[in-house]
Formats: structure tokens, sequence, C-alpha cells
């Protein structure tokens, strides 16, 4: 955001992660995944038999395995689904939020004495939004966050047929995650 201060903090493991681990963490932030070999090209564990009971089990070298991709995860960046979120908002298309937010968020307005738990609260507090302030009152983004895929910040205010609303200028947080392929508001 404009004119804010960011401190970054990198820090390197010294345990060195399984294959699965790697191709585990790099599914869940839906990198492609990655496959290590040792410099020889041979993939750990291959042409090793085994006997131990009367059939012998045996891998060669001459056999490939079959690895299943990681699932389709939507492309658009964790800031465009809040702003799609806000477009939902401002056009009244409540059915255009709903597959934006999943099914366990929480939604808290400081406004509000209890946050508005599970997608269907959150959808029936949109609604209930809406119809009170007809399509006259709208959100305007002022400035988000566009870095992160998991957490976006966002500076906004209201606009009362086009004109700045008093006292209206909030910022909101919101943590995104990718669930069935899918980035969604938690």
């Amino acid at each position: 955001m404009a004119g804010a201060m960011r401190t970054c903090v990198t820090a390197a493991a010294a345990t060195p992660l399984a294959p699965s681990r790697i191709a585990s963490a790099s599914s869940r932030r839906g990198l492609p995944s990655i496959s290590l070999r040792p410099a020889n090209g041979r993939a750990p564990g291959r042409g090793v038999s085994s006997s131990s009971s009367s059939s012998s089990a045996s891998i060669s070298d001459s056999q490939t395995a079959v690895v299943a991709s990681p699932p389709e995860v939507e492309r658009d960046s964790a800031a465009e689904v809040v702003r799609r979120f806000y477009g939902g908002i401002n056009g009244q298309d409540i059915s255009a939020v709903e597959g934006l937010i999943a099914d366990k968020c929480v939604y808290e307005d400081l406004i509000f004495p209890r946050p508005f738990v599970g997608r269907e609260a959150i959808l029936d507090f949109f609604k209930q939004f809406n119809d009170i302030i007809g399509t006259d009152l709208r959100f305007v983004i002022d400035d988000i966050s566009e870095e992160d895929s998991t957490g976006v910040g966002v500076t906004w205010h209201l606009e009362w047929k086009g004109k700045p609303f008093p006292f209206s200028k909030g910022c909101s947080f919101y943590r995104l995650e990718v669930i069935d392929g899918k980035r969604q508001i938690m």
C-alpha cells in the first residue's frame, strides 16, 4: 500500500525436506511439483530387488512411474478474488460472491457485536445490506496489496451516487486459501 513500510523476514531451513514433503508443499501453494534425481540420473530406490517372500518384486530402470498432476488451481490472484468480491457486492450480485467465500469463512466487521460465521450467514448479511442500501452506495477500493497469494489488505471508502460518503473510510484484511482448486476468502 502506498506509504506503508514493509518488513520482510526470510529464513532458510537447514534440514533438507524429503521429496514427498517438497511435492506436498508445492501442490498446496499451486506450484508445479518437482522431482529430485541424483547426478547419475536414476531415481532413488530404482533397480532394487526384494525377495523376502516366495515371490520376487523388482523395479527395473526401464520402467516409468506415472505421477498424477496436481489439481488445477484457479489462476486469479488473491487481490483479483477480493476485487471480484467487492464488484459482486456493489453490483448486488450475491450469486457472484457465493463462490468466492469458503464454507467456514469468518467475516468480522467491528461495527457488529459478533462475527458472521459460515458462507450462508455472510451471504444473508450481504443480502440484507444490499436491500437496505440499494444501488446508490458503493465500495470504492483506494489501495489493495498485490504481493501475497494468501492475504490481501484493502483500503476503501464509500460513495453515495458517485460522491464520497462522509466518515466512510475503512480497511479490510482477507485471508485466502485454495480449496478444491479454487481460491476462496476464509
